[in-house]
């Protein structure tokens, strides 16, 4: 501030000194002063919201005689230029602030009322103007969910899709592949690798179907309510007619919350759908870990699979290439985790008429989405497209597996095939031969009971 040009504007307040060249006003100034606190700001799509709600609530009041028609065109022109991203950098303010989001919201209204202005060549005020018929209280639960819809909708969701789809089509490439099964971690029955990748597929078809059912509760909108749910100061059709517009500009089902003291009181559909975010985070971390034990190896790992290899593993061990796509994906996992305890706890912040700890909840649940997205995408494109099976191995691997003797148990039951179980491990041997000794089946039975593959049938409704 001391180096550069300032400008002296006033607020309820007093006066404050203002960047001259900064499109905010006294009320961001007092909020970047106040709230030194991460440098973390808020993120591309909850601006994008901001800009969108503030075009849409201008085009209401015009509609609603609230304002006139230069004016309103003014805010509108202004609020689509913050909706493009044009003026991020003006957007400087701290997550961890005033828990309702006043400062943020106060930050658009400043920035929006000068461009309209410049435009209009008149004043258009930040309150009277660019937040008739708003409140900070029902503007930031609003633009968590107008952004966090956008964002499932048209990334998160679509990146699910797409790593479904890679599974899908290598478990169709790989339904000839029979390999070992595991429990415990340790050897099981046969499974075919194409099963193993349809449990993949079906955990992310999962995730996307309680993304979906979420959306309906995030569609749900707090504009309307103002300060504390009653709806001071708004038009009687605000809500209803800025829910229709936010539906009509953005493909998705917005309306009127039908309860406005739930939504500016509690975060409640924001923790649900960050829930429904960590379920799909667990998702990925087990596929991805399972990714990481397959490809354990070259010499003394499991060395079912071979990841492609993308850059050296190591900067003292020559050769190494270690699984970087699945151990970058399980820190995401991580992440989205532990953005789920703080939403979680943001939630509780309920106090009344208004939960406190808003921009945080915002801030965590977009994160959240962002991450999962990139995620998917790269796991599909990185790891599942490009992995090559060692066949050979994998077979060799089925073939001495003591557990085969499980196909016995209806002809020879439990006890005896768990002699021949251990034998054939304690002898290094295989089932089939073990059992051609201890029992009177012939070995074309044994072929027909043993044979690897016919173990794999069923396990997958179609």
């Amino acid at each position: 501030m001391e180096e550069q040009e300032i400008r002296i504007e006033r607020d309820s307040m007093g006066e404050v000194r203002v960047p001259s060249k900064a499109l905010y006003g006294a009320q961001t100034q007092r909020a970047v002063e106040n709230f030194p606190m991460s440098g973390l700001r808020f993120p591309r799509p909850f601006l994008r919201a901001l800009g969108i709600i503030k075009g849409a609530a201008a085009t209401v009041n015009l509609e609603l005689k609230l304002l006139d028609s230069d004016l309103a065109a003014a805010i509108q022109d202004a609020a689509r230029e913050v909706e493009d991203g044009v003026h991020d950098a003006e957007f400087p303010l701290d997550i961890f602030q005033t828990g309702s989001g006043t400062s943020t919201n106060m930050n658009a209204n400043e920035v929006i009322a000068n461009l309209a202005s410049r435009k209009l060549g008149r004043t258009v005020h930040p309150n009277d103007h660019v937040n008739m018929s708003q409140s900070s209280n029902d503007v930031i639960p609003a633009a968590i969910h107008v952004s966090a819809s956008l964002e499932v909708s048209e990334n998160l969701i679509p990146a699910m899709n797409y790593l479904q789809d890679a599974i899908n089509h290598r478990a169709q490439d790989l339904d000839r592949v029979v390999k070992t099964g595991r429990t415990h971690l340790m050897d099981a029955l046969p499974i075919r690798m194409s099963q193993e990748l349809s449990g993949w597929s079906s955990q992310i078809g999962q995730g996307v179907e309680r993304l979906e059912s979420t959306l309906p509760r995030l569609g749900e909108l707090a504009l309307g309510g103002t300060a504390v749910g009653t709806g001071v100061n708004a038009h009687p059709e605000f809500a209803t007619r800025i829910g229709a517009r936010l539906a009509s500009l953005t493909g998705l089902p917005f309306r009127a919350s039908g309860n406005f003291f739930r939504s500016l009181s509690s975060a409640d559909t924001a923790v649900e759908l960050s829930g429904q975010l960590k379920t799909v985070a667990v998702a990925l971390m087990k596929i991805a870990n399972d990714l990481r034990w397959m490809n354990s190896g070259p010499q003394a790992g499991l060395a079912e699979i071979s990841l492609p290899d993308l850059q050296p593993g190591s900067s003292i061990m020559p050769g190494k290439v270690n699984p970087v796509i699945p151990e970058a994906v399980t820190m995401v996992c991580a992440q989205v985790i532990g953005n789920d305890v703080t939403i979680t706890v943001g939630g509780q912040a309920g106090n009344f008429q208004l939960n406190v700890m808003l921009p945080v909840i915002a801030y965590n649940l977009l994160e959240s989405v962002a991450l999962l997205a990139r995620a998917c995408s790269v796991l599909a494109d990185k790891a599942i497209a490009g992995f090559s099976v060692n066949e050979a191995h994998v077979a060799e691997l089925v073939g001495r597996n003591p557990i085969l003797v499980t196909a016995l148990n209806p002809v020879i039951g439990y006890e005896a095939g768990a002699k021949i179980a251990k034998r054939a491990y304690a002898e290094g041997r295989r089932v089939k031969d073990v059992a051609t000794e201890m029992t009177r089946l012939t070995p074309e039975e044994l072929n027909r009971l043993l044979d690897p593959r016919k173990m794999t049938e069923g396990g997958i409704s179609k």
